[in-house]
Formats: structure tokens, sequence, C-alpha cells
């Protein structure tokens, strides 16, 4: 009994299941940059920096988060434990600094290492988001979007989670936050290092029902966690109920651990009665083959030179010779691509816009003059509704495109049209104004990310994806960072300017620049808007040259692969 308790217990901690639950919880942890609008003002008010300044920071952070090239490469050498080990080190390096420069425990810091150092720590969560989700895709390849949306959304919670977590540990220090998502999302990594890894692919059922059950306790936890954030702006807690809520938190993020046993279980039963049922031999004579119809040339030839001639590809070869969409091309080849070069411009555009204005939440909220407990409650919804775009984009494409072949790319253009019309909102405020856009840009921003994700892997194949989807990303910091720095902050520094030569001031007699008043963010909104519309113009290039592939059977490869290893292993 012993013995079969133990065997079991070995399958669960090397199968499918137990990998993809410790990819939620890695996932989880890989989401720090989006509570930067939570310490940016903590960073800007310690370090004495103008909103131009803290922009830069928040490009860099950016920048970090969005270029994981180096971590893609990484990948195609080296084993995942590896990956995960040198992103928990990143992690922790990088913030531990940013959190010893708010706390004055190291001397002030100059502007480009406070850069260096915030680029680090969010660059590691592209060690973490590459190790984990690369694998668990590669294991389920048929339920990509389902498991891209699950995997990102729970990434899109992080913001909300360790929010909890920090408010039970620390209390309400924010600059104890940078310390947590320091240590936190390190510890985790190094948690489930030998776990995750790539495995053989293998039919399942109820694939489709398991992604779906995890989607629905993934959204009573965001559910929670909207409830708790909202409870917590507008009344009191003592720390035991800080304390009580993180726990309940906690609980949601391990009830997939639950469904994993399950299913593990579930296989290992299937292989006890397969290897107790007796084996059947039965002898079947072949007629002989006549001469006459006979091959000069066996199959085994065919075969071996095509085996060779796969053997002399590598991603330098045949460049100009691209595969059909789907098929797995080699990284230049995907690079030099018309698709790829859409795939670039829309996310320059879309998420390069989308994280100027995330970034600049807080600063709108205090411009129009919302009380700093609401502020707040901007930065959690945005980390919320981004949950939610990424997993409803993931599951609604995947019904979409299996029903009626609508085709992954159009959801990229609703992705890209509503981020504009909150922009318009911004630009042109209302009373309350704040709270609607910032639904629709983390709603949209989460749709866009988790598109490129799918969209990459689909197009281009799975061989080389780990540095694919990365390089993918490479636009989105270039594009915050022309679009947040060089737009955003210097025509809000403007404007503050302009209201101290009003008031008979000028720079050098104020700590740092506020600009108070709905014409502060008017201008640049404006342009963000537009941006946003190109963007989705640019889109709808790819819907149309992407119709045919997607209304074909984008996945069969797959299921014939699994099938012809089954038959082998009888």
């Amino acid at each position: 009994m012993e013995e079969i308790k133990g065997c079991f217990l070995l399958q669960f901690l090397q199968g499918r299941w137990f990998m993809m639950f410790a990819s939620l919880l890695i996932m989880t942890s890989a989401g720090a940059t989006y509570l930067f609008g939570a310490y940016s003002k903590v960073i800007k008010s310690t370090l004495g920096y103008d909103q131009s300044t803290l922009n830069l920071i928040g490009s860099f952070k950016d920048l970090g988060a969005s270029i994981g090239v180096l971590s893609g490469l990484l990948a195609e050498v080296a084993p995942f434990w590896f990956v995960l080990l040198v992103g928990s080190g990143m992690n922790f390096a990088g913030y531990f600094l940013v959190w010893l420069a708010v706390t004055k425990r190291i001397r002030t810091p100059k502007v480009w290492q406070m850069c260096l150092y915030i680029c680090i720590g969010a660059n590691s969560q592209n060690f973490a988001n590459t190790a984990a989700l690369v694998p668990t895709v590669r294991n389920f390849p048929e339920r990509r979007g389902m498991l891209i949306g699950l995997l990102k959304g729970y990434t899109g919670l992080s913001g909300a989670i360790f929010t909890q977590l920090y408010l039970a540990i620390y209390g309400t220090d924010a600059k104890s936050l940078l310390l947590l998502i320091g240590w936190l999302p390190a510890l985790i990594s190094l948690a489930f290092i030998f776990v995750i890894r790539e495995m053989k692919i293998s039919s399942h059922p109820r694939e489709s029902k398991v992604l779906t059950q995890n989607l629905i306790i993934s959204v009573v936890l965001a559910i929670c966690l909207m409830v708790l954030t909202i409870a917590q702006k507008y009344f009191k807690f003592s720390h035991l109920k800080y304390v009580a809520s993180a726990t309940g938190v906690c609980i949601l993020l391990f009830v997939p651990c639950l469904i994993a046993i399950r299913e593990e279980r579930s296989d290992w039963r299937k292989k006890k009665e397969e290897l107790s049922k007796p084996i059947e031999r039965v002898a079947i004579e072949e007629p002989p083959i006549p001469e006459s119809t006979q091959s000069p040339h066996p199959p085994v030839f065919v075969e071996t030179e095509k085996k060779e001639f796969q053997e002399t590809t590598h991603c330098f070869a045949h460049i100009c010779n691209k595969p059909k969409r789907g098929e797995d091309y080699t990284i230049l080849q995907a690079l030099l691509s018309t698709d790829m070069l859409v795939v670039c411009i829309f996310t320059f555009c879309g998420l390069g816009s989308s994280l100027a204005a995330i970034d600049n939440l807080g600063q709108i909220g205090e411009s129009l003059g919302y009380p700093t407990q609401t502020i707040g409650a901007f930065v959690s919804l945005v980390s919320i509704w981004n949950y939610f775009g990424r997993v409803f984009s993931g599951f609604v494409s995947e019904k979409l495109l299996m029903n009626w072949k609508v085709p992954r790319t159009a959801m990229m253009t609703f992705a890209l049209v509503m981020p504009a019309i909150a922009d318009l909102i911004i630009a042109l405020p209302f009373p309350g104004s704040v709270y609607i856009a910032s639904v629709m840009v983390g709603f949209s921003y989460g749709i866009q990310l988790t598109m490129l994700f799918v969209l990459t892997s689909e197009l281009f194949g799975l061989k080389y994806y780990s540095t694919l989807f990365n390089c993918a990303q490479v636009p989105s910091p270039i594009g915050s960072y022309v679009l947040n720095v060089n737009i955003v902050g210097r025509l809000y520094d403007r404007e503050a300017l302009k209201q101290l030569a009003k008031k008979g001031m000028t720079r050098s007699m104020v700590k740092e620049l506020t600009c108070i008043g709905s014409q502060c963010y008017r201008s640049a909104f404006l342009i963000l808007a537009g941006v946003n519309i190109f963007g989705a113009a640019v889109s709808m290039i790819l819907v149309m040259r992407t119709r045919k592939y997607y209304a074909s059977d984008i996945y069969e490869k797959f299921r014939c692969k699994v099938q012809t290893e089954e038959e082998e292993m009888k």
C-alpha cells in the first residue's frame, strides 16, 4: 500500500497537471511591474524626481519587462530550471536595491542607477514567464489559447494579490511593497525550480473541462480581490482583517492544486487498469507482396533523406524560403516576415500607449482632484480588469475559432479600438471618467498581451517560441518610452510650468512639478487615441492575411502526432 502511494506521489510531482499548477503560481508572481503605480509616488517624493524623470524610470521598467530576448535565447540552450534560477536572482537584486534607495539605507542613487535597478528587477519576470509559459504550452498545444489566457490572467491578478499580501505582512507601509516583490517571487521560482519541464504530449479528453474549471476558480479569485479592494478603500481594516483577507486569497490560489491531484489520480488509475489487463498476442500472417509491386526505393530511404535535410536546416538557413503559417519558422525567418512586421507595428501602438496610460493613472487622478484612497483603487482596477481581458481573450477567441473560424487576429483589432476610446475619456474627462478609463485600459491591455503570445505561437510554430514571443514584445517598451517620456511626460511638465508661471514661480522654487486640472493630460491622450486607431488599422492587415489559415484545422498535426505515438506504444 505504501509503495502504491509512493508511486502516485511520484507521478503527481512529475505530471503535467502539477506542473501546470506550478506554472500558475510562478506566473502569479511574475507581474510585479503592474504595481508601479502603487509605489511610483513614493519613489517620486522620496528621491525628489519630477514627472519626466519618473516617467523615464517607468519606461525603463517597461523596457526590462518587455525585453525578454535574453531569457528566450537562454531557454533555447539551457534547461528551464536554470532560466528560473537566473530570473529569481535578478528579481531579488533589482527590487532590493530599489528598496534600499527608497528607504535611504544606501546613498541616494543617480537617475541612471535607479533606471538600471528597476530594469533588472522588471526583466526578471521574463525569465519566470519564459520558463513557465513555454513548456506548459508545449505540453498542451491544442488548448494554447485557453491556457495562455489562464496563465497570463493570473499574472494580471498579481498586482491585487501582492497588495493583499503586503497589507497582511507589512501593514500600509508602501515602501515595504518593494521589499515584498523582491523576495517573494524569487522564493516561488526556487520552490518549483525542478518541476517545470517539457513533457511528452498525450491526449486527455478532459483538457478543456479542466481548464474551464480553473477559469472559474480564477474568476472567483478576481471577484474576491475586487470586493476586498473596494472594501479596503472605504472601510477601516484592522491588521487581523488584512491577515484574514490574505489567507482567503492564498486558499483560492491553491485550489487548482486539488484539481491537479484529481486529474493525476484519474490518470494513475487508468494506467493501473491497463497494466493489470492480460496482454493478448495475436499472430497475423501477411500475404507476400508480389515482386512487381515492390518499390525499388523503400520508404526508409525517403525518411532518411528527409531527416538529413532537416538536420542541415538551422535558424540561419533558408531565410527567404519561409514555411507555411503554423509550421516551425526559424528565428530569422520569423523576424524577417511580413506577419512579424505587422505584429511589431500594432504592438508598438497598442501596448506602448496602454503602458503609458497605466503608468500615469496615479498622476491623472491627482490632477483631476480624486482623493488619495481613490487613486489607489485605479491601480487595483487595472490589475483586476487586466486579468479579465486576458482570460476573456484566451477562452472567447478559442470558442470563436473552433465554432465559427473567426481569426484570432480580429480580437487584437477589437483590443486596439477600446483603449482609443479610453484615451478620449481621459482627454475629455467627466465625473467618474477615470474609473471607466482604468477598466477599459486594463481590459484591453490584457487582451493585447494574451493575443500577442497566442498569435506568435500559431503563426510561427513552437520550436523557437521562447525566443519569438519575447522578440515580438520588443516594440512595447520602445512605444512606452516614445509615448510616455517624449509625449505624456513632456506635455504634462509643460502644463505644470505654465501653472507655475501664472503664480509667478519658477521650477527651482518647487521640489516637484505638479499639474492640476483637466488640461494636464488632454493633448497627450488625444495623441495616444490617434496612435491606437492607427494600430487598429494596421492590425486589420493581419486579419485579412490570416483568414484562410484560421479557416483550416490549425491543430490537426498535434492530434496526428499524439495518435501516432499512442499507436506505437500499443
